[in-house]
């Protein structure tokens, strides 16, 4: 047990690396060994690199050709790629020269309300009647005489207007609508004008000149916005800043420059 004791590092003194004399603070802090160690270890990494950037130099191909060798410069030294430029329509060229982002944002905010504005009066319910589907009726009077093919789906009978009329319960002139389809019980309640066939054109024509005007605002807003954010991308830029951000990827005419910003510390 005693020789345990002896041998026992608890009982030692622990060693402590000696700090800087006074006459020697104006040189700064004393180097420890595990100052030492990692300065010596990012030596031996470059020394390393060094020598194999040495060798693929000695065994470089003067004939070899890559696109890096006409997309990058050599200045004081250093290497610099060359950065793809921004694409920009002329539209976006003529707001952000013109205008400034407050401006901007405004017509985006206006735009926007007239879009809901327009939203909420046309409610968007015509669109289903553009898009093709199939309704498949089954009636149990058809089973028993009904013939099978090889796959056993059964044969179906294909239904004229005014049998779907009558299968629907609607008049045949509303059989086009797929959505707001009155039945004829309900018809007979309300008492509906005849409207002559130029009113009803005239409401199509009205109807259809307002869905145009909804699809060119919306368009309008998405180009307001794509502008916004190239300005605020902009505005960060002209910011100073200790270091330079990276540029991950360019801009095009549908979205704004991406940008990587490193962390400052603030004051």
């Amino acid at each position: 047990m005693s020789s345990w004791k002896k041998a026992s590092k608890s009982n030692q003194k622990v060693h402590r690396e000696r700090h800087q004399p006074e006459s020697r603070e104006h040189l700064g802090l004393l180097e420890k060994k595990k100052d030492y160690r990692k300065r010596a270890r990012d030596a031996e990494r470059k020394a390393k690199t060094l020598q194999i950037l040495h060798k693929r130099a000695i065994n470089r191909n003067p004939d070899e050709f890559y696109h890096h060798m006409i997309r990058s410069k050599l200045h004081d030294g250093e290497h610099h790629e060359d950065e793809e430029k921004d694409e920009h329509t002329k539209e976006q060229l003529a707001l952000m020269e013109t205008q400034d982002l407050k401006y901007v944002g405004m017509k985006r905010t206006m735009e926007a309300k007239k879009i809901k504005r327009l939203q909420s009066q046309l409610h968007m319910i015509d669109f289903a009647n553009t898009v093709p589907n199939k309704h498949l009726f089954f009636d149990d009077k058809y089973n028993d005489d009904a013939s099978s093919d090889e796959e056993g789906v059964l044969k179906g009978k294909v239904l004229n207007d005014l049998d779907l009329a009558e299968r629907l319960e609607t008049h045949p002139s509303m059989l086009d609508r797929k959505t707001n389809r009155p039945r004829l019980k309900d018809l007979e309640k309300f008492h509906i004008p005849e409207l002559r066939p130029e009113e009803i054109k005239k409401a199509n024509l009205l109807k259809q000149q307002a869905y145009q005007e909804l699809t060119k605002r919306i368009e309008r807003e998405k180009e307001l916005s794509v502008v916004q954010q190239k300005l605020e991308i902009k505005r960060a830029l002209q910011q100073p800043r200790l270091l330079k951000p990276k540029r991950k990827k360019r801009a095009t005419k549908d979205a704004p420059a991406v940008y990587e910003f490193k962390y400052e510390r603030k004051k």
